[in-house]
């Protein structure tokens, strides 16, 4: 293929997109690009050559950023912290749909992507490891340590910026400290300890507090259970994921209970202790005064519905059948996923705005 010419705009000049375009490509190297080089009109030097990408790789460029900021798991984030936000406004009687809420939603969004960039740089190697992962873009090799660093820290540093302007300190104190929990103890205690399971879901369940502080601009017993929910709904979560890709974890020396413990005891006693807290941890808004009658009849049948998958998820201790094994531990996952969405919106629809 020969390569593309882009004219200068006269002598010693380069046009200004085609300059945006090569510094672009260079940080985000190792992307396959083609070379384009400039006109001699330019009057630049040949080592001045031009990347941009082959065809078929904005998808591909498009998708690493998904998966580098984690886009699932951080709109998850930003869910559960809309709901946090919405209960808190409930609270003190203010309208649910203001400006403070998208402020509240874009902090929290840009922090969680931080974390999430900054957790794929520590675990680039490990990630290469496993077959899940393996083509994370830095596990790949697509994106450079470089970039995937300075990108986490720049969207950790503009959510924090956003939230000091837009929110309150607490709200950014709990915030910083959730990435740092996140990055700094749960990450490299995954390859030292079993316990890095239960360490790890303190900052995956601080959506709803973060959400609840930026309206309210205080933790109080209501956003504490609300941290709770997020907090117990995480173990036959989890416990689900690690049985399924237990080989992968193994692969890469991630101490998982399934992977210390390979017999699936620990794994289940473990999911169906927290599904049975499950119930009554889901009916601590209503205790609270947050909710009428109607909530607490939702979340204990939501709530026996989950525990209900979960007992079927202990037929992996019976089963040969690596397959069906799976595929218990699938149907755990998916579930779960539906569940919490569920339970929040419930909430949501249930609660007693106070005047």
């Amino acid at each position: 293929m020969s390569p593309l010419v882009i004219m200068g705009n006269g002598p010693g000049l380069v046009e200004p997109r085609a300059l945006f375009t090569e510094v672009f490509f260079a940080i985000m190297a190792p992307h396959t690009a083609i070379p384009i080089e400039l006109s001699s009109h330019a009057n630049v030097p040949a080592h001045g050559a031009i990347s941009v990408p082959e065809p078929g790789k904005t998808a591909q460029l498009i998708a690493d950023f998904r998966e580098l900021f984690k886009v699932r798991v951080t709109g998850m984030v930003i869910v559960t912290g809309w709901a946090g936000f919405y209960l808190g406004s409930m609270q003190s009687g203010i309208s649910t749909m203001q400006r403070g809420l998208l402020d509240t939603l874009v902090g929290i969004g840009l922090v969680s992507a931080g974390a999430s960039a900054l957790n794929q740089a520590l675990e680039r190697k490990t990630d290469a490891l496993m077959t899940r992962t393996a083509d994370r873009p830095l596990a790949s090799g697509r994106f450079s340590l470089a970039f995937g660093v300075l990108a986490g820290l720049a969207a950790l540093f503009l959510g924090g910026e956003w939230l000091v302007l837009r929110t309150n300190l607490l709200t950014v104190a709990l915030a910083m400290l959730t990435a740092f929990t996140y990055v700094a103890v749960y990450t490299p205690l995954k390859r030292v300890t079993t316990l890095a399971t239960f360490i790890g879901a303190f900052p995956g369940a601080m959506g709803p507090l973060l959400g609840w502080t930026a309206a309210r601009g205080r933790i109080e017993w209501p956003a504490v259970a609300l941290f709770a929910i997020l907090f117990v709904w995480q173990f036959p979560h989890f416990m689900a994921i690690a049985w399924m890709y237990r080989e992968d974890y193994a692969k890469a020396g991630i101490r998982m209970l399934p992977v210390v413990q390979p017999d699936g005891w620990s794994t289940v006693i473990e999911a169906l202790f927290y599904a049975v807290v499950m119930i009554p941890v889901s009916l601590a808004p209503w205790k609270l005064g947050m909710t009428g009658p109607t909530y607490a009849v939702l979340a204990v049948a939501l709530g026996i519905f989950y525990l209900a998958y979960t007992i079927r998820f202990a037929g992996i201790l019976r089963t040969k059948d690596p397959t069906e094994s799976r595929m218990l531990a699938r149907d755990l996952l998916k579930v779960s996923v539906i569940y919490l969405p569920l339970l929040m919106t419930t909430l949501m629809l249930c609660a007693i705005a106070k005047h």
